[in-house]
């Protein structure tokens, strides 16, 4: 079968190449649903800013505000349940936990280091 008709065959919403398992990527630091309404107030600022350039304007700030606030709170969360995942254990710590915790703090480090 060519490329082009499995490709067809695929639903809509479901990604190319994606078999319905979930991606094996890292999961996303904003949750989809907020990303969704910033990306909503972002394209408001974009659609209105010929008729109502400060508002649009004000609205993109909000929306980069939102964006930000939300990262930042991610990343703390994640901090937190990374430090407590190495910090509890004490002297009872195996080696697999700190070489796992340091493996995410790499990862997370690296994603940001992208943006």
């Amino acid at each position: 079968m060519m490329y082009d008709q499995t490709r067809a065959r695929q639903p809509a919403d479901q990604p190319r190449g994606s078999s319905g398992r979930r991606p094996s990527g890292p999961e996303p630091l904003v949750p989809v649903d907020e990303r969704d309404k910033i990306l909503k107030r972002l394209g408001r600022a974009l659609n209105t800013f010929p008729d109502t350039p400060r508002e649009a304007l004000e609205e993109a700030e909000a929306a980069f505000d939102e964006a930000t606030a939300q990262l930042v709170a991610a990343l703390a969360e994640q901090r937190r349940v990374l430090h407590e995942s190495w910090q509890e254990q004490g002297a009872q710590t195996h080696a697999v936990e700190p070489h796992l915790a340091l493996r995410q703090y790499r990862e997370i480090t690296q994603r940001l280091l992208r943006l």
